[in-house]
């Protein structure tokens, strides 16, 4: 890390002390954001014979703001090489422009020696400083990363399988200025006193009949938080009837939540909610809150229950959550469903679900987008093939510079 100091001197004072007279100064800061990922090839020898320049990519991965894959090459990636050596290169996954970073490649020793393959930057100076990857696809890394023979009688290959970890330093400069103050705020609680406000029903105006049950709230709250509230309650086509509301095709423990988000700003506890521990029903009651949610275009909730269902993929649940993402148009939610389906020790059991059969008639048209996340599957790739190629020499980055490996 660099440290960078700047003063400004100002004219010296005559012999009397002006009030005037003031110094400043600045520190700018030049350090690494630092992160890793271990990515696991299982059925090397399987792999084997896939072609010259053909890779195995790893999923993408987030350090310093932008995404990373590993790419591992089973037959190299020149052809002049003949398939004696497998490579092993780290590529920016996201657009950006000159990022600069440090980058370590590790092939793990897996008999426990821990006699580990490193080629690092880190831990020591380089004569021109971090890589600069100049845009999306740009890669560092070794076409004769290791001979192949070698490496399939070595610790680093154990039961057809190799480790491999990446890090990355991302390289990020700011400058601080003084602080004239230390003073901590406490964090908002104005959830706290509006939850307490529904809780206590005080000066409710508007009760809302849902599915049997009866529900306090205020007016005014509701249409500061939600445009569609502030339609239904006081805009030119408002409800006839503004004191006594009845909600139509919706559960009464979703509305309660619904209120809660809206008071509390925060999802309910969906065990406590349900009266259940289980995973199905806490998925369940997420899908309700975003369709909820989407109904009366309360974003935050949206993407809270798209980030809670993301999380709860599972076999019996993932196809019902695929059809409500393509109803209400959540795309990263889609993504993760189809990723989910696609891979060959879930698709047969997904198909298996009611839920399948409920995707086929509700949402037909994903069927062809299933199709071609399981042939991207079939084809060893996992992110993005769209990326420009950039070769580099054999233990050299992209620019040509020198970097010597070392055993630890």
């Amino acid at each position: 890390m660099g440290t960078i100091s700047f003063h400004r001197e100002l004219p010296k004072p005559s012999t009397s002390s002006s009030p005037t007279s003031s110094s400043t100064s600045s520190t700018s800061r030049t350090e690494t954001v630092n992160g890793s990922h271990e990515f696991k090839i299982k059925g090397y020898s399987l792999a084997k014979g896939m072609g010259v320049g053909k890779y195995m990519a790893s999923d993408t991965f987030m350090v310093g703001g932008y995404e990373w894959a590993i790419y591992f090459y089973p037959d190299g990636k020149s052809a002049e090489d003949n398939a004696t050596y497998v490579s092993l290169f780290i590529a920016l996954a996201s657009e950006g422009t000159d990022v600069r970073a440090l980058f370590e490649l590790t092939l793990l020793d897996q008999s426990g020696k821990d006699h580990h393959k490193v080629h690092s930057h880190f831990g020591r100076m380089l004569e021109s400083g971090p890589y600069t990857l100049k845009y999306r696809g740009s890669m560092w890394g070794y076409k004769r990363f290791f001979k192949r023979t070698l490496l399939e009688t070595s610790d680093y290959l154990k039961d057809d399988c190799l480790s491999i970890r990446c890090c990355v330093g991302v390289v990020k400069s700011h400058t601080e200025g003084p602080k004239i103050y230390s003073i901590t705020a406490p964090p908002s609680d104005i959830g706290q006193h509006f939850g307490k406000l529904l809780e206590s029903g005080k000066g409710a105006d508007v009760k809302f009949e849902v599915d049997g049950e009866i529900f306090d709230a205020h007016k005014l709250i509701l249409a500061a938080r939600s445009p569609v509230f502030r339609a239904q309650l006081f805009g030119p086509l408002k409800d006839q009837n503004t004191q006594s509301i009845r909600v139509e095709d919706m559960e009464a423990p979703v509305f309660k939540a619904l209120l809660h988000f809206i008071y509390w700003d925060a999802l309910p506890d969906m065990e406590e909610l349900m009266g259940s521990t289980s995973k199905w029903a806490s998925t369940l009651v997420a899908q309700h809150l975003l369709a909820a949610a989407d109904r009366y275009a309360l974003e935050r909730m949206r993407l809270l229950c798209e980030a809670k269902l993301c999380e709860g993929v599972t076999i019996n649940t993932v196809a019902t959550t695929l059809a409500l993402a393509e109803q209400h148009n959540r795309l990263h939610l889609k993504g993760v469903c189809l990723k989910f389906i696609a891979l060959p020790e879930n698709l047969k059991a997904v198909m298996q679900t009611d839920g399948f059969e409920y995707l086929k008639e509700s949402c037909p048209g994903v069927l062809t987008e299933l199709l071609q996340y399981v042939a991207k599957i079939g084809e060893h790739s996992v992110i993005s093939c769209g990326y420009r190629k950039e070769g580099s020499l054999d233990g050299s980055d992209v620019n040509g510079r020198r970097v010597k490996p070392r055993l630890q």
